[in-house]
């Protein structure tokens, strides 16, 4: 598998997802989330190969977040305007994100999901 990796070199999510495709000889492209933050085209991409409902693509936890009180607004906010919120900055994205060349897009790092993608990856030879 390979595909598309985005991420903020900060985050310890972020790292152990890295080590975790370097150890599973994974070949991706790395992009600073913070350098080249996601165009808002990409997030409605990525969001709509996701399957995740729009509020769980938000980084919660972020400071960026809690700043502008998102929390409620993310419940109210059509997902058009919600795209556009994500796109005005990269840390108000949920990260990591592993974007596959077949198009399938996970968002945060879990195991079993990452491993799940890999298996059914068609470059998958193990």
């Amino acid at each position: 598998m390979s595909g598309l990796f985005v991420y903020y070199p900060n985050c310890g999510t972020c790292r152990k997802a890295l080590k975790w495709l370097e150890e599973n000889d994974v070949q991706i492209e790395k992009r600073n989330i913070v350098e080249n933050s996601p165009t808002r085209a990409e997030l409605e991409k990525w969001h709509a190969a996701s399957g995740l409902p729009i509020r769980k693509l938000f980084n919660t936890s972020g400071k960026k977040y809690r700043e502008l009180d998102l929390k409620r607004t993310v419940r109210s906010t059509p997902d058009a305007e919600l795209l556009s919120i994500l796109a005005t900055d990269g840390m108000l994205v949920k990260r990591p994100i592993m974007v596959t060349e077949e198009g399938r897009t996970l968002f945060g790092f879990n195991e079993t999901e990452w491993s799940s993608l890999l298996k059914d990856s068609e470059n998958y030879t193990g």
